[in-house]
């Protein structure tokens, strides 16, 4: 099987996590709905899956990233975000 392009999923797992969240803010709209439904459907073409979760899974996976892995470079973004601002403080 052909694998894509990995900058490329990378941008497109960033479109769908954004249209996720869209979504969220307003479940009714139907235009980030449809947004939402047209990043999953790539996603799942691009790595031949049949639902998103498959396909954002198998995305991920291919990229190196795991949920695990997420959230240890939110905390630690987070972290250096603590000192940088709480480096100025006496």
């Amino acid at each position: 099987m052909l694998l894509p392009d990995k900058a490329r999923l990378a941008q497109l797992l960033r479109r769908y996590r954004l249209w996720e969240q869209l979504v969220l803010q307003e479940p009714h709209n139907s235009v980030r709905r449809r947004r939402l439904d047209d990043a999953a459907y790539t996603l799942c073409v691009l790595m031949g899956h049949r639902t998103a979760h498959e396909a954002i899974r198998a995305a991920e996976s291919y990229l190196g990233r795991s949920d695990r892995g997420v959230r240890a470079r939110k905390g630690a973004r987070a972290r250096r975000a603590t000192e940088i601002s709480g480096a100025g403080e006496f």
